[in-house]
């Protein structure tokens, strides 16, 4: 059985720093993409960033690129997103997802869900 859980998320004010993590369990081969995603309320899900959980190669959208990073520890099975500088427009709630072969941004591609955490940006 294939487990996601996120933990992390807090109040924190515009220009501060902040680590999620997720906790992987149940994945029985090392060829997966994972990847955060955020949604705010009323919009759609939105690609954040992944990383091949195999090669460590990563991806992730221009709104972060500069301010995120995600990275694994692959002897912990847990994928981090260090967000740095965070921003008002980042408040949403994070969700880890994690879908076998290649990269994709499309959350609907995408097989295991966590319950996601809230993270709130105060301006």
């Amino acid at each position: 059985q294939v487990q996601l859980e996120e933990s992390g998320g807090e109040l924190v004010q515009a220009g501060d720093s902040l680590r999620l993590s997720c906790a992987v369990s149940g994945l029985t081969y090392s060829n997966w993409c994972m990847a955060w995603f955020r949604q705010a309320p009323g919009k759609e899900r939105e690609f954040v960033a992944a990383i091949r959980w195999l090669s460590g190669s990563t991806r992730s959208a221009d709104s972060v690129k500069g301010r995120f990073n995600i990275s694994s520890d692959n002897a912990r099975n847990t994928v981090v997103l260090q967000m740095n500088s965070v921003q008002y427009e980042d408040t949403a709630v994070y969700y880890c997802a994690a879908r076998s072969a290649y990269w994709s941004t499309d959350p609907r591609e995408y097989t295991y869900w966590g319950q996601g955490t809230q993270v709130t940006v105060s301006s």
